[in-house]
């Protein structure tokens, strides 16, 4: 590599289709010769516009790479169990999901401590050798493997009323379970155990590292605010924590207001964004004054993971069996009209979520860029996300039942924007180019635009 006006110097570039990723700090009057080793007799001149200096990715996890599914009854997911999870990897990968949340699976009779059991497989879900051929063939795909061991599952009190009672067979429970391969461990209603002696001792376990990659400690909880949810996670420093929030049911000015305490006070890489679960039922039941497509883009775009429940990913409402998202792969009945739009209905709703799925693997602003809020109203949100020189991309929902126009203003917002995805293809076709200044947004409506970096 010759620089004009300085000492030379030559760097050889093995392949020409190297992306220029590293970006170059220099003056504007300097020109750039680069002679390229696999075409000696090629020279490239640059005379770059403007300085560029690039940040620094930030540290990330596996976690935060992409989406997490949630599959708490396996029994319910397929009818082969553990091994019938194994056989639906292929599906599950190609909704672009990072890891599974898994479970619980381990025995234990309702509200009865003495019949706890966290490091055996309840046979009714499979065989520890069953789970250990999924975990080999999910790594295998690049799907990683959380295992929630919350005890008391199938009883009132998650924790028996008395955390500190189980501690010890916890602590027992994830170095078994991460010494057989698993990922991570998910506990529910954390602030349970979080609150106990023994919870220091629990976290110790996670922050033991051999050189290999991160393993997880995520939990959940449920009915705190927004504050001591944040008070919560910085008192627990679990690796991911969901919180149920923001609550669809309140207002838009609302939701962006608990999107900013726990952005503001946090890192994203410990923030999940999860709507539906084993206690909430699933997303579209959540929230049925709104097309799911809508909070699908919600949560994908949130500064942080989204974690969805299986059957989310086609629109699966309470009490519809999981099975109906197998059905899709087959032809529905042309003399069975209903049959064939439910069909096709949440196979469009399917496609919408991989496309997000997609665009949140692959963006860096949306994978780990900055949370700007543009616009709230009682019903509508607006908000940018932004990495560096990479593109941008806005966020635009409006889950009341009247139309909204947005008046949006930050810095380097353009005049258009490109559309990428949205739940109104009519008026804002993917692809299409429309106003930013003033966006206008039909009822029960979203769209995600994207522009490039101004400089």
């Amino acid at each position: 590599m010759k620089v004009a006006g300085t000492a030379g110097y030559d760097v050889c570039l093995s392949d020409l289709f190297i992306r220029l990723s590293v970006c170059l700090s220099l003056c504007p009057s300097v020109y750039l010769f680069i002679r390229l080793s696999v075409c000696p007799s090629v020279c490239l001149s640059v005379r770059p516009s403007v300085c560029l200096r690039c940040k620094p990715i930030p540290e990330m996890n596996w976690w935060n790479e992409g989406p997490l599914y949630q599959i708490s009854d396996v029994n319910e997911f397929s009818e082969n169990g553990l091994k019938g999870v194994e056989e639906k990897l292929d599906y599950i990968n190609q909704m672009k999901v990072k890891g599974l949340v898994l479970g619980p699976i381990h025995t234990v009779q309702a509200d009865q401590s003495s019949t706890l059991e966290l490091t055996s497989i309840n046979p009714e879900f499979g065989s520890e050798s069953q789970l250990i051929s999924l975990l080999d063939r999910a790594h295998r795909k690049g799907i990683s493997i959380v295992l929630d061991v919350t005890p008391n599952y199938e009883g009132v009190s998650a924790w028996f009323n008395n955390a500190a009672s189980v501690a010890e067979r916890l602590k027992e429970a994830c170095v078994y379970w991460l010494n057989k391969g698993v990922d991570g461990i998910f506990l529910s209603h954390l602030n349970d155990i979080a609150n106990t002696e023994a919870w220091p001792s629990v976290q110790g376990i996670f922050n033991k590292t051999d050189g290999t990659k991160k393993r997880a400690l995520m939990g959940s909880v449920t009915g705190l605010s927004a504050d001591d949810a944040s008070h919560l996670l910085n008192q627990s420093s679990v690796d991911l924590l969901l919180t149920e929030l923001p609550d669809p049911a309140e207002p838009g000015i609302r939701q962006a207001q608990v999107v900013q305490i726990l952005y503001v006070d946090h890192l994203q890489t410990s923030l999940g964004w999860s709507l539906s679960g084993r206690t909430l039922g699933s997303l579209a039941s959540r929230t049925p004054a709104a097309p799911i497509r809508l909070y699908q883009m919600l949560l994908f775009t949130l500064p942080g993971t989204p974690v969805f429940n299986a059957g989310d990913e086609v629109g699966l409402k309470a009490g519809e069996k999981v099975e109906a998202m197998w059905d899709l792969e087959s032809q529905a009945d042309d003399d069975n009209a209903t049959a064939k739009t439910v069909q096709e209905e949440r196979t469009a709703v399917r496609d919408f979520f991989k496309a997000l799925s997609d665009l949140k693997g692959k963006e860096r602003s949306l994978l780990h860029g900055e949370y700007i809020s543009l616009h709230s109203s009682p019903t509508s949100l607006a908000f940018l996300r932004l990495w560096d020189q990479s593109e941008r991309f806005l966020v635009a929902l409006n889950w009341g039942n009247d139309s909204v126009t947005m008046t949006l203003t930050y810095s380097d917002l353009p005049a258009e924007a490109r559309v990428r995805a949205s739940t109104d293809t009519e008026n804002l076709a993917v692809d299409s180019k429309v106003s930013v200044e003033k966006l206008e947004l039909g009822p029960k409506q979203a769209v995600l635009l994207s522009y490039a970096f101004p400089g």
